[in-house]
């Protein structure tokens, strides 16, 4: 009993002088002093997150990634299942091919209208021909009846030929205004049948984009975070399926006070000191500066309350260095930024000597 105990006192032991020995070796990593015109600030590396879903309804078929997984841009890197899709294509190829076939038909119509419109002026021309041989006749017979040289029996009939001649010539009109009309209703039927065609090739056109949509392609360079949705289920639109994130677009959150904050520039050169690495100092440039405080006091009424303000304050790494080292980049890592906020304030000895480049 009295050997474990002794044994558990060492290991304590042993595990405490680690403890202070990776303490003071990290202390000793980190500039003692700060020079005028340099500052610093507690963060935490992030990077853009993106969250790859689906535009519509469907199941997924097919995650082509892992998570950890480094992936390239326009990189497929899931298949949603595509036979509805599909099937809906096809239905809609079918409806063009019939709005093409009834556009040929409603020309052929206005063609057949427009034959007739022909023939009904014909008609309409005879029988105004006709209407005028009957009043000359008629007119000859009134004459002839004057003198007696006719009788009255024939002058009725001229005139009754006449009133017909009349009617048929009306009606011959009738029949041409028909086919007026029947040739305007055919022409309509030529622009529906156009305009089915058009929303026959957008409905295809839709589909089409429905289907290069079903395949999840990366927008970025990145790597895969997790994965939200496994093969089988079924996602509504918007779905998430993956999560990415953007190594070209890496930073470190920090806060500063009033005084500091404000004299920060955009642009101004930053050295980042993670805890996992303090032997390594990492580039980087002030790349926002919040305009609203984040830590506010209950009340600001004095000019040493306002110097508690704290303000929000991002360094964003040099794309070219992000992907020199993509491989050993990893988000939310804490650490130290230092920042310069007089560009002719020198950097201390300890951010100079390991710099990554």
């Amino acid at each position: 009993m009295l050997a474990r105990l002794r044994r558990s006192w060492l290991a304590l032991a042993i595990i405490a002088v680690a403890i202070a020995a990776s303490y003071f070796a990290w202390r000793g990593l980190r500039p003692a002093g700060l020079p005028t015109g340099i500052a610093s600030g507690n963060g935490r590396v992030e990077a853009v997150e993106i969250d790859i879903a689906t535009r519509v309804a469907g199941r997924v078929r097919e995650i082509l990634v892992r998570e950890g997984d480094f992936v390239t841009v326009g990189q497929p890197l899931a298949q949603m299942d595509t036979d509805q899709l599909d099937a809906q294509r096809r239905e809609a190829a079918a409806q063009l091919q019939r709005a093409l076939i009834g556009i040929e038909t409603a020309r052929s119509v206005v063609v057949q209208r427009e034959a007739e419109r022909t023939a009904a002026a014909a008609v309409v021309a005879q029988r105004e021909a006709e209407l005028t041989g009957a009043e000359r006749k008629l007119s000859r017979t009134e004459q002839l009846a004057r003198t007696d040289n006719v009788s009255l029996q024939v002058l009725d009939d001229d005139r009754a030929r006449v009133q017909g001649m009349r009617a048929a010539v009306s009606a011959a009109k009738a029949q041409q205004a028909a086919t007026e009309a029947a040739i305007s209703a055919a022409r309509s039927q030529v622009v529906d049948a156009e305009a089915s065609v058009e929303v026959a090739r957008a409905t295809i056109q839709r589909l089409e984009a429905d289907l290069a949509d079903s395949t999840l392609k990366s927008p970025r360079a990145g790597r895969v975070q997790f994965r939200v949705a496994e093969p089988g289920e079924v996602l509504a639109a918007g779905g998430r399926v993956l999560n990415l994130v953007d190594l070209a677009d890496v930073y470190m959150t920090f806060f500063l006070p009033t005084g500091q904050a404000g004299r920060v520039a955009l642009g101004a050169e930053v050295r980042l000191v993670l805890d996992a690495a303090p032997q390594y100092v990492i580039p980087a440039a002030v790349s926002f500066v919040a305009d609203v405080a984040q830590f506010t006091p209950k009340t600001v009424e004095t000019a040493e309350e306002r110097q508690k303000l704290m303000f929000r304050v991002r360094a964003r790494v040099a794309p070219d260095l992000l992907e020199k080292y993509i491989r050993q980049v990893k988000t939310g890592l804490p650490g130290v930024a230092y920042v310069r906020l007089d560009p002719d304030a020198p950097w201390p000895a300890t951010l100079t000597g390991t710099l990554v480049e």
